[in-house]
């Protein structure tokens, strides 16, 4: 007497259109970016909601330019240096920027180096954007001293709108506590690249699986989205 046997197929359900599709594959136990890292998709992420941030300032400020009756300071004399007898405008400002476009290239050959799997060179670049970003922070403190001693405050300033000192330390005190975190970062992982963490997956804080320098370049994304903020603030701030 032949057997029936019965087998029971549950058809996969359909994916959710919409945005309950989405929630879905949030949800669901698959990663969500599927060819893409956590570290390194929660880093993009981090950049975007920081990305939202810097906007904001930048637009209030540029509101609050536009929208006041007082005239506004000339940056060309606010951050002029005196050398000698003579006053030279925006020259602190442009060795700075300068420091800090330099610090994209020796992070992208860190990045580079990474990959290859040298520590020593990895580790030395690294080093040498964290001295870079550390010069810019100091050139930055030396400017508030200047600017303090002159008389700006967050409420006025000697030479016109009383919003130009609040914008000026909210939007620079903001970038370079960004900077300032970002050579803290690159010291830490400069050390961990040094000693060979990512070589024998030694146990602790930003190693990734063995033989893999991901960390690296997930440092670099954060320093090069640095960089590329104080390129706006540069032109919407000290050349407009």
């Amino acid at each position: 007497m032949a057997e029936t046997v019965l087998i029971n197929t549950v058809e996969p359900q359909a994916r959710p259109a919409g945005l309950r599709g989405i929630a879905a594959d949030w949800s669901s136990d698959q990663r969500a970016f599927k060819n893409v890292s956590w570290g390194k998709a929660m880093m993009w992420i981090f950049l975007l909601s920081d990305t939202f941030i810097f906007s904001c300032f930048l637009l209030s400020y540029m509101t609050a330019r536009m929208s006041t009756t007082v005239p506004w300071p000339n940056p060309s004399e606010v951050f002029a240096l005196t050398i000698g007898d003579k006053k030279i405008p925006l020259i602190l400002i442009a060795i700075m920027t300068f420091i800090l476009i330099s610090s994209s290239g020796t992070m992208a050959m860190a990045v580079n180096f990474g990959y290859r799997r040298d520590r020593a060179k990895t580790a030395a670049l690294m080093l040498a954007t964290a001295a870079f970003g550390a010069t810019f922070v100091g050139m930055q403190a030396f400017e508030w001293t200047k600017l303090i001693m002159e008389g700006v405050r967050p409420w006025g300033n000697p030479w016109g709108a009383a919003q130009f000192g609040s914008s000026f330390f909210m939007i620079t005190g903001f970038h370079g506590t960004h900077v300032t975190i970002g050579v803290i970062f690159l010291i830490a992982i400069a050390r961990k690249v040094w000693r060979g963490d990512f070589d024998v997956e030694r146990r602790g804080f930003f190693t990734s699986r063995k033989g893999h320098y991901e960390i690296v370049e997930i440092t670099g994304l954060y320093w090069h989205f640095v960089d590329l903020v104080w390129v706006f603030i540069f032109a919407l701030f000290y050349l407009w």
